[in-house]
């Protein structure tokens, strides 16, 4: 019968009659057949299996095996021995094994070579299923548990492992047994995996090739599912093979991840993180082959376990690996981005290298080029898939543009490609990039080492205390967070200029930029330092501030008037000495607005005082400029005759030396009795702990005159009017502005009587500034003491400030702005009374409130001017942030002065706080002390005061609604991407430089300790404060006399 079927198959008949023939055959099998007969079919069919040169001789092979098997199942089993398993897995000939018992040695080829095909694993496996209920299966089962694990480890090709691991999850009986055999196959299994290499590249070879490599990863699965304990060492047997330099390992390894359980992902990192073993290259090379396991379709959870160890590095602060990883990757992790099964991996990866890789645009514009065709592709494609993709990828390229702002020729493409997807608010961007970067990464994997220093939560950068300099720290950074100022000086072209704006421009760029917690700004604290502070000694922060605006004042003012100076070369000195005297003369008196200095755009308000004689009736005017105002602590009874406001006390109601502007170039005059500032008549000062001092003689002091005489009899009552009532800044603000009566020793000489005569002073402001700047005259000298004596009354912070600005048709203070005639912004020693104008002219008055909101506050903490801690709450107030609408006309008139009360009118301000703390902007505060920024609250300002009694406000910060003085959002030089102006390349290069010399100490730092975390143990003391804690300490028990409430004040270092 073997005979005529072998014959058969190799003829040339018709096929149909080969099939007749063939079932004839099969069912002949059923018939009682000799020993020698059922041998000679089984080994022609076995050949037919192995060796048929067609599907139709193998498929018969099969057939005629399975019928003779099935019914003949002893002469099978004397036939399918472990010999012959044996001999053909060890590539023996099947020509000639099935007509022997045994197989001879010269027909068994050892190793595995190309006459192993993975037909013999199929015969195999169809032997196996035949005699599965026969005991001789179980020698076959050991045999081919040895042989697995040779086989694997012979490094078989994608075919025939994958129909290994077929055969062995169909019979998990021949997997290897034992601990460490089932340990070696699954390491010798995943190199195997390792040296995989696909056959073609049409669609359906690729198809194949990952059909097989998943049949194997499967495998892999089932065993770490039955056996644990194989796990941790073929995931480090996985690290070896990606990490080593040997040869290229197969991107077929990424199947095995998505297998990886995830619960062990903080495990598994923080082991491989913390390895001291693991060296730098070895972790570069294998992040770079994880990273291109992106590739792979259909493996699931790559990305996660790539961002993982991406978090894991930058935890342990291995900064320049990441660095390397970034920069090698970055562009191949985009290209992913086209191949739609790969894509949402390549996504989540791409935003966390870029997100993360802060301290320097190179990543992000090594793929700028080609982010514009990617987007027009998608747009073309008009899938939902693609649409959602593109918003995904929209909000990623906002948030590089916005933190890399300055590169105008490169984002003007994107920005036009993206220009219809959605775009995400400031504030989410601001998160995103807070809660993405290398150093807001947590440190938890190394729990016993020190904390890591990088950028607070806040993504503010704080001041190092260069030694009692918190003084600066608190005013820059109250400055720094004035948005417009800040826009304005980061937009100034100052390159090859050494000035003190470049100094700041370059400050504010660092504040805005590091990586650093915390900045130290020695260059501009060493040319912006008064030359009569004393270094490492404390300081007013008030005064250090007025001296800073002027200094900026004065330098731009003469650099304007150098750049218009364009001389001859046959010019001589004394002709050029002349043209820039002119020039500088006729900047001062340049009515137009565009020549004023950004200080004076900024901050310069104008204050007209009007004296009246009582006697004749004719006015006097004045105008002087004001960056700030000294605002004077009013007396109690004060308080009491402004609710209800009154017109008739009010001349009577003032403090004669309450009046105190602070200009840039001239100091409070104090002196003359034509300003009506008395020194002689005043009472004794009363503090909060009930104790008398002296009339102050100091500039920032305040005087009584003889309306409130403060005799001993009634001290009580006056301490506990002080200490019932808490006035506002409003109520010091219309104190500052009440009218007050010369009279007695404090006269004024009419030019028109030529003669003394009582009159009444008044003062008005005429021109707002964009930002109001008020000082808090807290400091008074004691000459018992010899020192500056601090009042520590509380005072309300209101978040809305309502400013009554005078609007005038006066010639002689008119709405544009000029100065007034006679009087200079520089005047410095000559007295201002005697450029008073007498005018006859009526001036049409017409008053109006122009809303402030409160941007930041500086907090004095101590009990003396010469010690304490000086710290800083702000926010970020724009002009385009919430609008509050001036009060309609009418009401306006019936709040202006001197007819009633000039910040009344509490429903409009009460709205419009409403309408400011529904903001989300509004409730963004920040707490700058020093090197520390937290998040805070405006109730924690508020109450800064009524917790820490030593901790006041000092300055305070006002921003101006409804401004128009504001940056375009397209500047001369190119496109703005954020709020923020872009940045001179200069500037940018020094922040990349800094902050990767910053990366590189963090990481030698944690190198360093990581070497001696065994001996190491530390706590550290989390940022903020709590009740018993006052923002204004500077260690556990506090300092600067804002620690806790003892009356000791130290010096703060």
């Amino acid at each position: 019968m073997d005979k005529i079927l072998e014959g058969l198959v190799s003829s040339s008949h018709p096929l149909p009659l080969k099939r007749v023939i063939v079932r004839r055959v099969v069912e002949s099998a059923e018939t009682p057949q000799s020993a020698p007969e059922c041998r000679a079919m089984f080994s022609l069919s076995t050949r037919l299996i192995l060796q048929g040169p067609d599907q139709f001789q193998r498929q018969v092979g099969r057939q005629v095996l399975e019928a003779y098997a099935r019914h003949h199942r002893d002469d099978f089993e004397a036939f399918f021995t472990r010999g012959l398993v044996l001999a053909l897995l060890q590539g023996g000939d099947p020509a000639s094994l099935p007509l022997l018992p045994s197989p001879p040695l010269s027909a068994v080829a050892h190793g595995l070579g190309p006459s192993l095909d993975p037909a013999v694993l199929d015969y195999i496996q169809v032997g196996l299923r035949l005699l599965i209920s026969c005991p001789a299966v179980l020698e076959l089962f050991a045999l081919l548990q040895g042989e697995a694990l040779r086989l694997v480890s012979e490094r078989p090709p994608a075919p025939l492992c994958a129909r290994l691991c077929q055969l062995l999850s169909d019979f998990p009986q021949c997997l290897p047994r034992g601990r460490k055999p089932a340990l070696a196959f699954c390491q010798q299994l995943v190199r195997s995996i390792a040296h995989f290499q696909t056959q073609g590249t049409r669609e359906a070879e690729l198809r194949l090739y990952v059909s097989q490599v998943t049949q194997v990863s499967g495998l892999l699965r089932s065993i770490w599912k039955a056996e644990p304990d194989t796990l941790l060492p073929s995931l480090q047997e996985l690290f070896a093979i990606i990490s080593s330099t040997d040869f290229e390992p197969s991107v077929a390894l990424a199947s095995l991840v998505q297998h990886i359980p995830l619960q062990m992902i903080t495990v598994l990192i923080g082991s491989l993180t913390t390895d001291p073993n693991v060296k730098d290259a070895s972790m570069t090379q294998a992040l770079c082959r994880m990273i291109e396991w992106l590739s792979w379709p259909l493996a699931q959870h790559v990305e996660t376990w790539v961002i993982a160890l991406l978090k894991g590095l930058a935890a342990v602060q291995k900064f320049t690996i990441l660095i390397d990883v970034t920069l090698l990757k970055i562009e191949m992790v985009f290209n992913r981005l086209w191949f739609p099964l790969v894509r949402p991996g390549a996504l989540a990866v791409l935003s966390h290298m870029l997100l993360s890789f802060q301290h320097s645009p190179e990543a992000f514009h090594l793929i700028v080029p080609h982010v514009d065709k990617l987007v027009k592709s998608f747009k073309i494609n008009g899938l939902a898939s693609s649409a959602i993709f593109l918003g995904q990828l929209s909000e990623l390229i906002h948030c590089m543009m916005y933190h890399y702002s300055g590169f105008p020729e490169l984002y003007e493409p994107i920005l036009e490609a993206i220009k219809d997807l959605p775009k995400p608010s400031e504030e989410k961007i601001k998160m995103i990039l807070n809660q993405s970067a290398w150093t807001s990464q947590s440190s938890s994997l190394q729990s016993c080492l020190s904390r890591f220093s990088g950028k607070s939560e806040t993504g503010k950068t704080g001041l190092i205390n260069l030694g009692n300099t918190c003084y600066m720290n608190s005013v820059i950074q109250a400055l720094f967070m004035a948005t417009d100022f800040r826009r304005h000086v980061l937009s100034l072209n100052l390159n090859g200029c050494n000035t003190l704006m470049r100094k700041l421009q370059h400050l504010f760029a660092f504040l805005a930029h590091t990586q650093r917690e915390a900045y130290a700004p020695r260059i501009f604290f060493e040319a912006s330092r008064p030359p009569w502070f004393t270094p490492r000694s404390q300081q007013d922060c008030s005064e250090y501030l007025r001296f800073l605006l002027d200094r900026l004042h004065e330098e731009e003012r003469t650099l304007k008037a150098l750049s218009l100076s364009k001389l001859s070369e046959d010019m001589n000195e004394e002709s050029v000495v002349q043209e820039v005297s002119s020039k500088t003369q006729l900047i001062t008196k340049q009515p137009c607005r565009e020549e004023r200095t950004l200080i004076e755009k900024m901050f310069r308000g104008k204050l007209q005082t009007s004296i009246c004689c009582l006697n004749c009736k004719s006015t006097s005017y004045k105008e002087e400029a004001f960056t700030d105002l000294s605002l004077a602590f009013c007396p109690p009874v004060f308080l009491e005759n402004v609710d209800p406001p009154s017109t008739e006390n009010s001349p009577e109601g003032k403090d004669d030396c309450m009046e105190q502007v602070s200009t840039r170039a001239f100091s409070p005059v104090a002196e003359t009795a034509a300003d009506g500032l008395a020194i002689g008549d005043c009472c004794e000062m009363v503090t909060n702990d009930g104790t008398s001092k002296d009339p102050p003689i100091d500039s920032n002091c305040e005087n009584t005159k003889d309306s409130f005489p403060c005799k001993a009899e009634n001290r009580d009552s006056l301490q506990k009017h002080v200490s019932e009532a808490t006035p506002s800044v409003t109520d010091l603000l219309n104190y500052f502005l009440a009218p007050e009566v010369l009279k007695g020793d404090n006269k004024y000489y009419c030019e028109k009587c030529a003669s003394l005569q009582n009159a009444e002073k008044t003062m008005q402001i005429v021109e707002e500034p964009e930002y109001l700047i008020l000082t808090l005259l807290r400091f008074s000298y004691d000459p018992k003491c010899h020192i500056r004596r601090k009042i520590l009354d509380n005072v309300s912070l209101p978040l809305v400030l309502e400013l009554p600005v005078k609007r005038t048709a006066s010639p002689l203070s008119p709405v544009s702005g000029m100065w007034s005639m006679g009087v200079e912004f520089s005047d410095t020693g000559e007295n201002l009374a005697k450029k008073l104008k007498p005018s006859g002219a009526e001036e049409v008055c017409c008053p109006q409130l122009v809303p402030y909101v409160l941007s930041s506050v500086v907090v004095h903490s101590g009990i003396s001017s010469e010690s304490g801690h000086y710290y800083s709450y702000a926010r970020n107030v724009a002009s385009s942030g919430p609008s509050l609408g001036s009060c309609d006309q009418t009401q306006s008139l019936a709040l202006a002065y001197p007819q009633s009360n000039l910040m009344a009118g509490e429903a409009p301000v009460a709205a419009a706080e409403k309408e400011l703390d529904e903001n989300e902007v509004s409730k963004e505060w920040f707490l700058f002390n020093d090197s520390r920024v937290t998040f805070t609250s405006f109730q924690s300002v508020q109450k800064i005061t009524s917790r820490f009694p030593k901790d006041t406000a000092y300055v305070l910060v006002y921003k101006k609604q409804n401004s128009t003085n504001t940056l375009s959002a397209k500047s001369t030089n190119g496109l703005w991407v954020n709020g923020d102006p872009p940045l001179q390349k200069d500037l940018m290069d020094a922040i990349t430089k800094d902050n990767k010399l910053y990366l590189q100490e963090q990481e030698l730092s944690a190198r360093t300790q990581a070497l001696q975390a065994a001996a190491a143990s530390c706590s550290f003391r989390p940022n903020g404060f709590d009740d018993n804690d006052p923002p204004g300490s500077c260690g556990p028990t506090g300092g600067g006399g804002g620690g806790g409430f003892s009356t000791l004040g130290r010096l703060v270092f």
